[in-house]
């Protein structure tokens, strides 16, 4: 397969997000990575009429604590959706298997517990150019395949 910019999409087939409320939890570990992938998915956001005050940025240490920022922003009402940024990088040990088993079915479960939207914008790579190349290089910015993913399934949910 050849590799292409994979955020490639169509943005007319996107809902405008005027009347959706999204939250941004983003993980702190790996900040090059995943500064940029906030950055592509609040530029999108506002690109399909989501309101600068009807986004919520929330920090977490690193991508671990992605389900619980998840959880405690929906527990509280807060958003229609919430977009979940991080990024593991495979090293020498298995921590990068138990972590990243843990986020994809902490979101999950916590997607279903109050049906609403999570969505996985956790980047698991091999190494930094991997993630590199998917935060805005030649892979495209996996942030706004996020907010895209989010403005959709909150029209989904309506």
């Amino acid at each position: 397969m050849k590799k292409t910019n994979l955020s490639d999409y169509d943005p007319s087939r996107v809902p405008d997000g005027g009347r959706y409320k999204i939250s941004i939890v983003v993980a702190e570990w790996n900040a090059e990575i995943t500064n940029a992938l906030l950055q592509g998915a609040y530029d999108t956001l506002l690109q399909h009429g989501v309101a600068e005050d009807n986004i919520n940025i929330i920090h977490v240490p690193g991508s671990y604590e992605l389900t619980t920022g998840a959880d405690l922003v929906l527990r509280r009402g807060q958003c229609d959706a919430v977009i979940c940024l991080g990024c593991v990088i495979q090293g020498d040990t298995r921590h990068f298997d138990f972590i990243c088993e843990a986020v994809s079915q902490g979101l999950t479960n916590v997607s279903l517990k109050h049906e609403k939207p999570v969505i996985f914008g956790l980047l698991t790579t091999n190494n930094m150019q991997q993630a590199l190349d998917r935060c805005g290089g030649k892979h495209g910015n996996k942030g706004v395949e996020a907010a895209v993913t989010a403005l959709k399934m909150c029209a989904l949910c309506e």
